[in-house]
């Protein structure tokens, strides 16, 4: 069993600090993530008893939403029925047979995320450098295999972490203050959009979202052109792994920066603006706050980050010059 699967067993395990609130939704799930609050659990990790086995009946369901009953009221009147939730599973993303990472993901387009993931974090340059991807559906979870490179490896190894999940928790597991802040070029993008691109992108992403609109808890990535036509959308339990996905989406379609920008409907934390330099995004578009260091990391690459972004209202916190009024 992978390292990194093995870890997700919770007996005697300790929970991170990171652990999953739901909140109340008007629609979709009735216990669900609201767009915008990125809140799910890190992984749990620590010591398991190991004269108890680990019981597996059969291998994890790799679907993106399922039914479960619930009850409850409204107002005054109790009910009961079923309701469609969001899945989280543990997935371990193995590169050349290594378990580098286990993530807390949604288990749909796992390929791009795996992509997505393995470029916006530095370990391949580019999507020709991963020669194969196998999804590998387990019973503690889902181990997604890469074979990359030989000189990656080798980089990937030299400063190899263990890495805990990521859908709440952006920096955890990252082995020192070097590496919660990594140094990348600035972007070479010269996109250029306006307010009414980004009215219009976000006037049609909620019809290209269909687990949000089924369980009222998934997070969205959208590749937009200037023009605000939505291009490409994915969808993950986790802010950080929708982007990752459309990462990957994009990688293995080829794509350019200076033809479009990325929306999504979250918070822009630093983990969110370096994986857009990572990938030479030069526009970032959220619907809810960005951070202070999201802020100084987009200054410095020359991303326009843009906050707040309800219908032709946005505040722009950096490289405002890339939106035409």
């Amino acid at each position: 069993m992978p390292d990194g699967l093995d870890a997700m067993v919770p007996a005697g395990g300790v929970a991170s600090d990171c652990n999953a609130v739901g909140g109340a939704s008007a629609g979709g799930g009735s216990s669900a993530l609201p767009v915008g609050d990125d809140r799910a659990a890190c992984v749990v990790t620590g010591a398991r008893d190991e004269a108890v086995p680990p019981r597996c009946e059969a291998v994890i369901d790799a679907t993106p939403s399922r039914t479960v009953t619930v009850g409850g009221w409204r107002g005054d009147a109790a009910f009961a029925g079923y309701d469609t939730v969001v899945e989280e599973v543990p997935v371990a993303l193995e590169f050349n047979g290594i378990s580098h990472a286990v993530m807390l993901a949604t288990p749909a387009d796992l390929e791009d995320f795996a992509l997505g993931f393995a470029l916006t974090e530095g370990i391949v340059r580019d999507a020709t450098e991963v020669r194969d991807i196998e999804v590998e559906p387990r019973c503690e979870g889902i181990a997604v295999k890469l074979d990359i490179a030989s000189e990656r490896f080798a980089g990937l190894k030299e400063r190899r972490r263990s890495m805990t999940g990521r859908t709440g928790c952006g920096l955890c597991g990252t082995e020192s203050l070097a590496h919660a802040v990594r140094s990348l070029p600035a972007v070479a993008s010269r996109a250029v959009t306006s307010r009414a691109a980004i009215a219009s992108a976000l006037n049609t992403l909620p019809a290209r979202q269909p687990l949000q609109r089924a369980t009222g808890g998934a997070h969205a990535a959208a590749w937009c052109d200037t023009d605000g036509r939505v291009l490409l959308v994915r969808e993950d339990v986790g802010r950080h792994n929708a982007l990752d996905k459309l990462a990957g989406a994009l990688a293995r379609g080829g794509f350019d920066a200076d033809a479009g920008f990325a929306l999504v409907t979250s918070r822009a934390s630093v983990e969110m603006v370096q994986k857009a330099q990572a990938l030479g995004i030069g526009i970032l578009v959220a619907v809810s706050a960005p951070t202070a260091l999201a802020i100084d990391i987009a200054t410095r690459a020359g991303i326009c980050l843009a906050g707040f972004a309800r219908g032709r209202n946005l505040n722009l916190y950096s490289g405002a010059a890339r939106i035409r009024a």
